[in-house]
């Protein structure tokens, strides 16, 4: 209940301040397991994903927020989970892929933390490892506009049109015999290769919608 009146609310107020689109929700599997991996360029991007998704979303947000006294309570409750971002978190796996195994959608943000806008960083070998143990489709997710929105080191967000786009899942199965780290790291490639893609396709569609939109005002 208190996850479905939050996702309203949210849902709101991204479309009222960013004029929120969203492309491709239903890539986004109705049941089952799924991870969905995204750029991540604001605090924003966990409620503008979640937000548009069709499903209940458990998110790994870095550890520091659950010291905040209610807001950590309130982030446990709508079902995130602390990570700690220096070093590995053995704890904070353990319990994503427990999500995963109990067919729960989980969200991640391969690169660790929050970059500027538009510039895609290489992916750490967590989010690797949580596609090939699980075995569940990856869905790569593109977030646009979130960094001019609200970017790093800003008090308080400002007016942006932001996109969420969501693509094909993607699979990755552990290979027997070969190393498990190199598998890990290929298949965070590959996620930040298909994220990649998809801000690609919004980048080319935002240019042809500019040139459609100065030829009608030469006309």
């Amino acid at each position: 209940m208190l996850y479905a009146l939050v996702k309203l609310v949210a849902f709101a107020l991204m479309r009222l301040l960013f004029r929120l689109e969203t492309r491709d929700p239903g890539w986004v599997p109705a049941a089952g397991p799924a991870l969905l991996v995204s750029n991540h360029s604001s605090v924003l991007d966990p409620p503008l994903i979640g937000s548009v998704a069709r499903r209940r979303l458990a998110l790994l947000a870095k550890a520091e927020l659950f010291r905040i006294p209610a807001f950590g309570a309130l982030l446990r409750r709508l079902g995130a989970r602390p990570l700690r971002r220096a070093g590995s978190d053995p704890a904070a796996m353990r319990t994503a892929l427990r999500v995963l195994e109990e067919g729960g959608a989980l969200l991640v943000f391969p690169e660790g933390t929050r970059g500027p806008e538009g510039v895609l960083r290489p992916a750490k070998a967590g989010a690797g490892m949580l596609a090939v143990v699980s075995g569940a489709p990856v869905v790569p997710v593109y977030v646009s506009g979130s960094g001019r929105a609200w970017p790093k080191g800003a008090r308080f967000p400002r007016p942006a049109r932001v996109t969420v786009a969501f693509g094909e899942p993607l699979r990755f199965d552990a290979k027997r015999g070969g190393d498990r780290r190199e598998q890990y790291e290929a298949a965070s490639r590959a996620m930040m290769a298909a994220i990649a893609r998809l801000k690609d396709a919004l980048e080319a569609r935002g240019a042809a919608r500019s040139g459609q939109e100065l030829h009608a005002q030469i006309q």
